[in-house]
């Protein structure tokens, strides 16, 4: 029979092999899906992981999505790191693009090159100011970080309501709650015609590069993650657990709303109810996924973006429902807490005794 022994420490190896395993099991209970449902599962497995990357411009899709992803899941990852629990992303997402796009909507026809770099600093700010909501009441109040950022997603999409249906909704725009298209100069620049793909993905990869130097080369990187692995030792050494909070809380934030401006001014370039698309809670499996890693969150928001682009697919060309990209993401998260079982204990076969 088998049975579970607990590791002397945890596995290196199933650090890294833990995820891939992860991504086998969400497979092949993929396969399994499609048949259940009188789907070709090869055709299946084709349009969630072949058809994003077969072309020029599907790799540009896949960036649209990847994008946003990573850029919140470098963020969340300073938090989880520093022991802080900002599980509510999506709303400093939805924010940070209100600011965004109210700074984009002051622009015209006279607005300066480069104007686009006021929009995305104002989506920093949005962000890093409802970031700092939650850890004001964290820091004063004692509020629980989990449940106060969670709340304040919704009040951020009860705010974006609010404007597109009232106060900036487009008077031209036929009645469709949304506000005006944002101009040229507002928009996040293209790499080339007939691609979506902009300069938000040099962004992300500049955030990966600056979350590694953050994390290991700096030490206030340093001092953030000691103070959530072992937050007596930081209180000896003379860190600020409370300038952890802050600091993490911010930055975290900022990157959400970062993402929002770039989702804003990039690929929608407008502000609409459909903003939040749930990136924020997603960037949550990529930063587990990517084991809060700058790279190997690169890697994470990639393969979440095949599930998003996928089960856009699999609605049209297969007629499953749209769920079925949550259903993907939902499989991948419980294939990965159940693969890393095996980082803390090892699988033995034990001769049962007779008796």
């Amino acid at each position: 029979m088998l049975r579970l022994e607990a590791r002397a420490q945890p596995s290196a190896l199933w650090t890294y092999a833990s995820p891939l395993l992860a991504l086998l099991v969400t497979v092949l209970v993929g396969v399994a899906l499609f048949m259940a449902l009188g789907k070709d599962p090869v055709r299946g497995l084709m349009v969630f992981f072949w058809e994003p990357i077969k072309s020029s411009y599907a790799l540009g899709e896949l960036t649209i999505k990847a994008v946003p992803l990573l850029v919140i899941a470098l963020g969340l990852a300073l938090c989880f790191r520093s022991n802080v629990w900002n599980i509510g992303a999506e709303g400093q997402f939805v924010m940070g693009a209100i600011f965004a796009g109210g700074v984009a909507l002051l622009a015209d026809k006279s607005s300066p090159a480069g104007y686009v770099v006021l929009v995305l600093t104002a989506g920093i700010v949005g962000g890093m100011f409802w970031g700092g909501v939650t850890a004001l009441l964290r820091d004063k109040f004692n509020a629980n970080e989990i449940l106060v950022s969670l709340m304040l997603v919704y009040v951020a999409i009860m705010i974006l309501n609010y404007l597109v249906y009232g106060p900036w909704k487009n008077p031209q725009g036929f009645n469709f709650p949304q506000t005006k298209p944002f101009e040229q100069v507002a928009l996040v620049p293209r790499f080339m015609k007939g691609s979506r793909m902009n300069w938000g993905l040099v962004v992300s990869l500049l955030g990966v590069v600056a979350l590694w130097v953050l994390l290991f080369r700096l030490k206030v990187g340093h001092a953030l993650q000691v103070g959530g692995q072992a937050p007596m030792a930081a209180l000896y050494a003379g860190y600020s657990s409370r300038k952890a909070l802050w600091t993490a809380l911010l930055v975290s934030g900022g990157a959400a709303g970062l993402a929002g401006a770039l989702e804003v001014a990039g690929p929608i370039g407008q502000l609409t109810p459909a903003v939040p698309a749930g990136y924020g809670f997603a960037a949550i499996i990529v930063a587990f996924v990517g084991r809060l890693h700058p790279v190997g969150m690169a890697f994470a928001a990639v393969l979440m973006s095949m599930f998003y682009i996928g089960g856009e697919l699999a609605q049209s060309r297969m007629g499953l429902p749209k769920s079925i990209t949550g259903v993907f993401q939902g499989l991948l998260l419980f294939a990965l807490l159940a693969c890393d079982t095996l980082m803390h204990y090892r699988l033995r076969w034990v001769r049962a005794v007779k008796t």
